[in-house]
Order: structure tokens, then sequence, then C-alpha cells
């Protein structure tokens, strides 16, 4: 399916739609790692201030819509300024799988590419059970360097890994 979405920065009176998109992302399950309930104006609203402050946000927006979003910022150290991080993207369920996220993350690794060299390093943690997204994460340059073991419990008993994973800048 051909989509005629545009992509652009978020900007801060995005807040509600990117609320909304991932109140439905969480909903779903699998992806973020906060519930429905966790999704509050105050923690959207915090990533996207910092993001806009201190990294980047790029959305995807369909008829009017906002359907996927990517942040990330740096972590406000001096020692870690050429590294963004804390990475989330969410693409709403009903638009998985049509390429808005390849999208979305291309254009914010071409912009670091681009416009930001003093950025050298973008990190991700991701689920291990996620493996699409760590596929799509790789096949945009991204590689696992470490597993945190028994992160995330799961519903039921036991434990799963994130995987930490880098895009380093080519030299």
């Amino acid at each position: 399916m051909n989509l005629d979405y545009i992509i652009r920065h978020g900007v801060e009176q995005d807040i509600q739609q990117i609320m909304d998109l991932y109140r439905s992302t969480a909903a779903a399950g699998g992806g973020l790692a906060r519930s429905p309930e966790e999704i509050t104006l105050e923690y959207i609203g915090g990533f996207v201030r910092h993001s806009l402050a201190h990294g980047m946000i790029i959305v995807a927006v369909l008829n009017g819509i906002i359907v996927g979003e990517v942040h990330c910022y740096t972590p406000g150290i001096e020692i870690f300024a050429h590294v963004l991080g804390n990475l989330t993207i969410a693409i709403h369920p009903h638009y998985h799988h049509q390429g808005i996220g390849r999208k979305i993350f291309s254009t914010l690794l071409h912009e670091v590419e681009t416009l930001h060299p003093d950025i050298l390093r973008v990190e991700l943690v991701a689920r291990e059970s996620n493996t699409k997204a760590i596929a799509l994460y790789e096949s945009l340059g991204f590689v696992i360097e470490g597993r945190f073991r028994k992160r995330i419990p799961i519903p039921g008993g036991g434990f799963e890994s994130d995987l930490s994973l880098a895009w380093l800048r080519k030299e």
C-alpha cells in the first residue's frame, strides 16, 4: 500500500497527538516499555521538549494525524555530547509494515549524518523478542553491542532480555 504521508520535524504542538499515538502503540503491546496508563502528558511533553532542545524528533503524518514518531537526544553530560540516546520509535499499530518506521528512522539518521557532524553515535535498546524491529535497525546500520539479561518481566513469569544496539558514524 502506498500511503501519502508527510515526514517532518516534530514540534511542541504535536504533544497531544504523540500521546495518542503512544497510547495506541502501548495498548497493542510488545513495543513500548510502558503501559497505556503510563503514557501521560508529563511523560510525552518531557521527551518532546528534551528532544527539541537537545536532540531530534521526526514524525510521520497521514491525513493530519501523527502515525509515527522517532526521537532521541543527548544525555546532557559533556563527555557524552557526541551520543544520541534514549531513542524511541512508535508506529501506530494500523500502519505497521508499510515503510513508515524505515522512512522516519532513515530521515533521522540522514540528518545526523548531514547536519550534525558532532554526533558520532546513536544508541537504542530493543526487546530481544522484537525481531522485526531489530532486523530494521540492523538494516539501517545498527549493530548489537550487548544484552541486558532478565530485564523485561514476561506476563505469567520469567524474563526477557533487552539488546543494546548502536549506529556509528562512518569514518
